[in-house]
């Protein structure tokens, strides 16, 4: 699976049940439902989980919180764009 693939799995309905949550919780957020997004990351006790749950807040504009989570899944504040980050997270999951 690549990005081209999450890409085209916007288009259904729920996330395939045999992804892993993180990759679940990116396509919540990009399919515009930032709560049930954000409820599976904060539910993620793993650096993944963190950096998503950083990436939500930054993307909210709470930048106090989202730099908290950066810290804490030991990633720098990004300058890149929201949709850049996104991509890169989407990314990450899929390479592991």
């Amino acid at each position: 699976m690549d990005y081209s693939d999450f890409q085209h799995a916007l288009g259904f309905n729920i996330p395939p049940n045999d992804w892993p949550e993180a990759l679940k919780s990116l396509w919540f957020d990009a399919k515009g439902d930032w709560e049930s997004s954000h409820d599976i990351a904060q539910d993620m006790h793993s650096n993944i989980g963190r950096w998503i749950h950083a990436y939500l807040h930054r993307k909210e504009g709470d930048e106090f919180n989202a730099g908290y989570w950066y810290r804490q899944a030991g990633k720098p504040y990004p300058k890149a764009s929201l949709e850049q980050e996104h991509q890169e997270i989407v990314e990450f999951i899929l390479n592991q």
